[in-house]
């Protein structure tokens, strides 16, 4: 299956809206891929009722799946990821691709950057559950990442999301907020720079003002 399949599986088996998808490899070669779906949307974390006291809900734990290789090539991952943005109705990806955070002279915030990026509790909250599936290798992989770097890419879906109406005006997308057609978009080689942003969204009218 592919990766938009599996997202879609998941919409309909939480049957809440995304808010962002993140996904996340290390910088080599057939490494997994790391997918997490964030969930917007709030709920008991407990079936305990007791009478005058309103317990609080909470954040809905967000996903995360495990993606293996082989690919078959360097790019197919990305590929994957920027079909499935494109199909979810995103306005553009982007990715970041980030040295190893145990180097020499690296500040705190790349270490908790690269948490974040493999779904750990960077916060440190005991009670704070972040994930409510979790990848079985995804500690050791964020281990890896620390001494040799990795990638992130990151998108908001317009279909089964939240940000249906917000935005720019975008005329590729369909009644339903995602696209039927393939992505016309490759994957970019890595240059210097380590941010790279794929716009996906397209306006075709002329707009006056």
């Amino acid at each position: 299956m592919h990766i938009f399949d599996i997202v879609c599986a998941h919409m309909d088996a939480v049957r809440l809206p995304l808010y962002a998808v993140h996904a996340t490899r290390l910088n080599q070669p057939d490494s997994p891929t790391l997918l997490f779906l964030h969930w917007h949307g709030f709920r008991r974390a407990t079936p305990l009722r007791l009478p005058g006291v309103t317990l609080p809900a909470r954040a809905v734990p967000s996903s995360a799946l495990q993606f293996d290789g082989p690919w078959a090539s360097s790019n197919a991952a990305e590929e994957e990821l920027l079909d499935a943005a494109w199909r979810l109705g995103a306005w553009d990806v982007e990715r970041l691709q980030q040295r190893a955070c145990n180097s020499a002279g690296a500040p705190a915030s790349e270490a908790y950057a690269c948490r974040l990026a493999f779904g750990d509790n960077a916060a440190g909250h005991p009670d704070d559950a972040v994930l409510g599936a979790g990848a079985p290798v995804r500690g050791e992989l964020m281990r890896q990442a620390a001494q040799r770097g990795y990638a992130r890419w990151l998108f908001q879906p317009v279909k089964g999301g939240v940000w249906a109406g917000v935005g720019p005006g975008d005329d590729s997308l369909d009644a339903d907020g995602g696209r039927r057609s393939a992505c016309p978009v490759r994957p970019l080689p890595r240059g210097s720079d380590s941010r790279t942003v794929y716009r996906l969204g397209r306006l075709d009218r002329l707009l006056l003002p």
